[in-house]
């Protein structure tokens, strides 16, 4: 009897355990269309190769980017609101957490829609399919 209180015990758990994980699923459907505008930054040099918080490597040559909340693999597409530039990445990471910022882009997909010398640029960021 003891025994099967201990594994019932055991089991449930677990089972509460896996009910209250956090996994985010990396499915964006319901996103699509969400709209957001602000300014935008780029990575700095100095995280080329760590870890994102999806655990793939930054690297500055891909199109990615980082979201406090849209799902890890979200096709976002960022248009330079000043000169009306688009760029689309794929987020990969969580951020910005700088007041006042929406986006943080890689280095190449900054470079593709604005100037790095700027540092910070308004943008309209848009989830695509």
């Amino acid at each position: 009897m003891v025994g099967l209180l201990t594994r019932i015990t055991i089991i449930s758990f677990i089972m509460l355990a896996v009910g209250c994980t956090t996994v985010q699923q990396n499915d964006s459907s319901h996103w699509l269309g969400f709209t957001e505008s602000g300014v935008a930054s780029f990575y700095a040099d100095k995280y080329q190769s760590r870890k994102t918080a999806s655990g793939e490597p930054y690297k500055h040559v891909l199109n990615t980017a980082a979201h406090r909340t849209l799902p890890f693999g979200s096709n976002v597409k960022v248009t330079n609101t000043s000169n009306s530039k688009s760029v689309v990445v794929r987020i990969n990471d969580r951020g910005p957490f700088v007041k006042g910022r929406i986006i943080d882009l890689s280095k190449s997909a900054f470079d593709a829609i604005g100037n790095t010398y700027s540092g910070l640029i308004e943008v309209e960021i848009e989830v695509i399919p």
